[in-house]
């Protein structure tokens, strides 16, 4: 299990904060994410942009449009990451989609993130029953593979939970991703169900956006993972987003110590 991962929930609920790499440029997004770790983001997921992110809702979608048509490339955020890795010692995770990792093969997919310093992927796309390769990938270079638990995932949880490494990925809302003002699952008992069954932190994302959102949710979990509020802020303000970010993300760390 990844140490940098494991250590970002030691001082209390993490804050997670997601970008879309390449959003508006690499070098902006590079920019973007050492605002938040300045603001104390605790973890640190980058999107790698794909054409068909299914899981995502409209603002990510067209996050992952404006990096494409910068030119933004699976290599160029591998190169990007490890730029980030020298400037900073936050956990970064992978966001991506099946197609780029199975193109890339797991093993050389998952041998590059070590290189470049990233401590762990998530795959939103690969059923919990076929993740034996990446599985066997992560554990061989040491980044974790992170899994989600959904309100549909029921029996699954058990499984799902028993065999999770770096933190679990508590989906709170049925959907794609976006802002939310309320959430109808009853998050309390998704993350009880998952602490049921392992010691491994559970933190929950989809649609957080508000302070008091997140400190409500971080009654229950380890931390809380916000995406779609912070790419909003780079759909509103391009390149000079990011004071806009640092200010948001130091208001919903602080939210989070109360």
């Amino acid at each position: 299990m990844n140490d940098r991962i494991q250590n970002a929930f030691k001082n209390g609920k993490a804050f997670i904060g997601f970008l879309t790499g390449g959003d508006p440029s690499i070098e902006k997004s590079e920019e973007f994410i050492l605002e938040m770790v300045r603001a104390g983001a605790d973890l640190i997921e980058i999107g790698i942009p794909f054409s068909d992110p299914i899981a995502e809702g409209p603002v990510i979608q067209k996050a992952d449009i404006r990096a494409l048509n910068d030119g933004a490339t699976v290599d160029k955020i591998f190169a990007s990451a490890a730029r980030i890795r020298q400037k900073a010692d936050v956990p970064l995770v992978f966001l991506t989609y099946l197609n780029p990792v199975f193109r890339c093969g797991y093993g050389n997919f998952f041998r590059r993130c070590a290189e470049a310093g990233v401590d762990g992927v998530i795959i939103p796309d690969l059923p919990f029953e076929e993740q034996g390769e990446a599985r066997a990938a992560g554990a061989k270079t040491g980044v974790d593979l992170i899994s989600l638990v959904a309100p549909t995932s029921a029996e699954r949880i058990r499984a799902i939970a028993k065999a999770a490494k770096g933190f679990v990925y508590v989906v709170s809302s049925m959907g794609v991703t976006g802002v939310r003002s309320r959430f109808e699952t009853d998050v309390a008992a998704l993350v009880r169900a998952v602490k049921a069954e392992t010691s491994v932190p559970a933190a929950v994302g989809f649609g957080v956006s508000a302070p008091d959102q997140a400190a409500a949710l971080a009654v229950h979990a380890d931390g809380v993972i916000v995406g779609s509020a912070i790419v909003r802020l780079v759909e509103q303000y391009g390149a000079n987003a990011g004071p806009y970010i640092y200010d948001y993300v130091k208001k919903m760390k602080q939210a989070l110590r109360r």
